[in-house]
């Protein structure tokens, strides 16, 4: 008969290691449990007065907006009618409507070209200019910061077909054949309301570029040179990439600010003469106050915002993606 092994103590005794380690992990795992909800909870309430604002202001009147699209609401009756894919069919066959969707990406073209380009020249040709270069940027940003009611009012009088500015300057210099009533015209009423809007935001596209002219590497642009490099060359090559991130921002602007043109049109021509000027906003705003047609205008308006949306982003990403790479290079 043999005794059987007596249990030996590195078997049964934990080691002075582990029972530390165990004795710590409760404390932690409590503290910081306490912690993250302490933090959960302070997180929540600094967010939800945004969450509020934005359920209120944002989400309840954009599902609203889509709720009238599928009825035929007049601004009066309590129950209207349901249509379906009533307004959305009638859109999509209303000559009218395609024809100031045409008008809108003329403006969208034209009034992004424009003032990127008129105001990208004047920064180039300020950037090296540093005695008074607060008053000119006052002076071009300031009919940005102006009403667009005022705006409208004054070009609509340097417009007038007998007193308006525009035809006595082109009287003087002896093109009295080139003077017309500019804003009663069918063919050149757009163009005249859209160069008003041109002259207003190259404004604040020059102010927004000579700031980030400024931030230009001088230094980049000086090795260029000693290089041989021209000035386009420099300007494609050194100083157009640094500048980039902005420009796509004001980009993004202006080009939003084309899907959504209404204002100006409405001060200085309502959409006329003869439809000439109509753009989806104010055709959005006829049908819906003035025809009583808050169903239809409201989906025009929808479409509007699901045409800006897409592209907003698109520029949006890229403008992060080249920041991004500039920040890595």
């Amino acid at each position: 008969m043999t005794a059987a092994p007596a249990p030996t103590a590195t078997a049964t005794l934990p080691s002075p290691g582990r029972s530390r380690r165990r004795g710590r992990r409760p404390g932690r795992a409590g503290v910081s449990a306490v912690t993250r909800r302490q933090q959960a909870r302070l997180g929540v309430l600094l967010v939800a007065p945004a969450v509020v604002l934005m359920l209120v202001f944002l989400v309840f009147p954009v599902l609203n907006s889509v709720y009238y699209v599928f009825v035929d609401f007049d601004g009066l009756d309590t129950t209207p009618p349901w249509v379906g894919l009533g307004n959305l069919t009638e859109l999509a066959q209303d000559r009218q409507m395609w024809a100031a969707a045409w008008h809108n990406l003329i403006w969208i073209v034209l009034g992004t070209v424009g003032p990127l380009v008129i105001g990208l020249g004047l920064a180039l040709l300020l950037w090296g200019v540093r005695r008074g270069s607060t008053f000119y940027r006052v002076v071009f940003f300031l009919p940005y910061v102006l009403p667009q009611v005022a705006v409208g009012v004054v070009w609509g009088w340097i417009y007038a077909p007998t007193r308006g500015w525009l035809n006595r300057g082109l009287e003087a210099v002896g093109l009295d054949g080139l003077t017309r009533g500019w804003l009663g015209d069918p063919g050149t009423a757009l163009y005249a309301v859209l160069g008003t809007a041109i002259w207003t935001a190259t404004g604040f596209v020059f102010v927004i570029i000579l700031s980030a002219l400024r931030n230009v590497d001088n230094e980049q642009v000086e090795a260029a040179m000693l290089d041989g490099a021209g000035y386009l060359q420099r300007l494609r090559h050194v100083v157009l990439p640094q500048i980039l991130p902005v420009f796509l921002m004001v980009t993004a602007l202006t080009l939003i600010g084309g899907f959504a043109v209404f204002d100006i049109v409405f001060v200085m021509t309502g959409g006329g003469p003869a439809n000439a000027t109509e753009v989806l906003g104010t055709y959005a705003y006829s049908n819906a106050f003035e025809l009583s047609r808050i169903s239809y205008g409201t989906t025009l308006a929808l479409v509007v915002t699901a045409l800006a949306v897409p592209v907003a982003v698109w520029l949006d990403r890229l403008q992060r993606r080249v920041s991004i790479e500039e920040r890595g290079a």
